[in-house]
């Protein structure tokens, strides 16, 4: 597993006994015509190694926003977000993307697969980024990942030429590449019938037994009655956790 390091420009700070991912009254302020919009209210929460732990809540309830505070796609109002040692909140956005590229896999409810690179290719290009492992490297590992999500046969086919289904597993295996401790998932069955849904939960029940911590977002009760723990939102505030 990728092993989480400190910025060595940030303060080495100890968590609670147990937890791994911390967020310390994480607020979230978008500017609109009509004026500032609260989008998260103090979030307070913590998570740890090896949880599958789900975000609920409806729509506008501010969950895509919490995830995308947690994986460094999109900075804090205020607040502190700490993973292991790491001040997520002191990096700036190019040094958020660097790390996220190594140490977190995100899956997206639209797959956002590269049309013109075959499946292989997509999940090879993660390592590429991170400059993890020479090309044979790249592709014996990508390779195994197909496996594991049970695609391995579609790896010289282009995204079109897949199912819904199997798109979302080669999502799957390519937010894995790099073998981050840590996945976050945004409504990654939103698009998908139920069937297919619960073949993809599987998939991350089974991550999670390997020792993954698995962060996934959801309005369906039904997804997250697969968690093995649930915080619910509303009104960007944390009004169920569990």
């Amino acid at each position: 597993m990728t092993s989480l390091k400190s910025d060595p420009k940030n303060k080495k700070k100890k968590l609670d006994k147990g937890h791994w991912i911390s967020l310390k009254q994480v607020v979230k302020i978008y500017p609109s015509l009509a004026g500032p919009v609260t989008a998260l209210k103090g979030i307070d929460l913590q998570i740890d190694r090896g949880d599958f732990a789900v975000i609920a809540g409806k729509s506008g309830s501010g969950k895509t926003t919490l995830i995308n505070m947690i994986s460094g796609l999109d900075g804090l109002s205020s607040g502190e977000i700490w993973i292991g040692e790491v001040a997520l909140h002191q990096f700036d956005p190019e040094s958020a993307a660097h790390w996220r590229g190594i140490n977190i896999g995100v899956v997206f409810q639209t797959f956002d697969l590269l049309p013109t690179l075959t499946i292989l290719q997509n999940v090879m290009l993660p390592m590429d980024f991170a400059r993890r492992n020479n090309p044979p490297q790249q592709r014996e590992r990508a390779l195994q990942l197909l496996k594991q999500v049970d695609i391995l046969e579609h790896a010289y086919k282009t995204p079109s030429a897949l199912s819904g289904g199997q798109q979302q597993r080669a999502a799957i295996a390519r937010a894995m590449a790099n073998d981050p401790m840590l996945l976050l998932a945004d409504e990654p069955t939103g698009s998908l019938d139920s069937s297919t849904a619960d073949s993809i939960l599987d998939i991350f029940e089974t991550l999670t037994d390997q020792g993954t911590t698995v962060i996934l977002v959801t309005h369906d009760r039904d997804v997250a009655r697969r968690g093995s723990r649930v915080i619910t939102l509303s009104d960007g505030e944390i009004v169920h956790p569990s």
